[in-house]
């Protein structure tokens, strides 16, 4: 079954100049699903996430998760089916200094007015899963980058959502803590089915995922399969990197 569909999605940007931010795009993530997009800076990988979490709306095209069509939603209804079918994981955390770091991750469950009891026990299971439990009752200023965005992680996926989106969710971490962060993406993938889209610069983060696809100058222009060995898949990324040339500073070439 299909995840996600998107037929035909182009989006203009009118200003002094008008700029094709994505031309003609078509993809489809299959339920269960871990896929990376990839592309050099200004390729359009944004705008697609963007589109896909229905925070920005296309110009033209049809963008259908889990069966719906969430651009055609009223207002109400599409926040509702923001916070119930979709997980959010960004570069810089989004938590709220103000909140524990339980608290934090209970949000979406708060937001939907979910009882004590169901918050703490999925709260528990989470944050177990993702090994910050002795965390909790820490603020966000207390603890490490790494812990951060798994405690954004536990939050994007407390609710269970339909298609978790990821931008640069290792952008703002060291090595260890971004392959610790990986590692837990795709072990929830793994275990829970939960389909991922990744948008990613990072080869050593998009070699966790089932295929990558390749976006540049707004159009997708080649994707890859992962095999047997995520080395050899790490490098066919760093090898389909260079080749699209996107510049240098964009392409992590860690080895893994």
């Amino acid at each position: 079954m299909d995840m996600l569909q998107v037929e035909h999605l182009t989006k203009f940007y009118t200003g002094k100049v008008t700029h094709k931010a994505l031309s003609d795009i078509n993809l489809t993530i299959e339920k269960g699903e871990f896929v990376g997009i990839m592309g050099p800076s200004g390729s359009g990988k944004t705008t697609l996430l963007n589109m896909v979490s229905t925070i920005d709306t296309p110009t033209s095209g049809e963008i259908y998760i889990n069966g719906k069509q969430p651009l055609r939603l009223k207002k109400s209804d599409l926040s509702i089916f923001r916070r119930r079918e979709l997980g959010f994981v960004f570069q810089d955390f989004n938590l709220l200094d103000t909140l524990t770091i339980a608290e934090n991750i209970v949000l979406p469950l708060t937001l939907d007015k979910k009882s004590i009891r169901e918050m703490d026990q999925k709260l528990q299971e989470v944050a177990e899963k993702l090994g910050i439990t002795e965390i909790l009752k820490k603020r966000t200023y207390e603890v490490s980058g790494g812990q951060k965005q798994r405690a954004a992680i536990a939050r994007a996926i407390i609710h269970s959502p339909s298609l978790l989106l990821a931008d640069e969710p290792t952008g703002n971490l060291d090595s260890k803590s971004a392959r610790t962060v990986m590692e837990m993406m795709e072990s929830i993938n793994q275990e829970d089915q939960t389909t991922t889209m990744l948008v990613t610069h990072d080869a050593q983060a998009a070699s966790y995922c089932h295929r990558v696809v390749f976006i540049k100058d707004g159009q997708l222009v080649n994707q890859i399969y992962k095999g047997e060995n995520r080395q050899t898949f790490f490098q066919e990324i760093i090898d389909m990197l260079s080749l699209l040339g996107g510049n240098a500073h964009e392409l992590s070439s860690i080895r893994v």
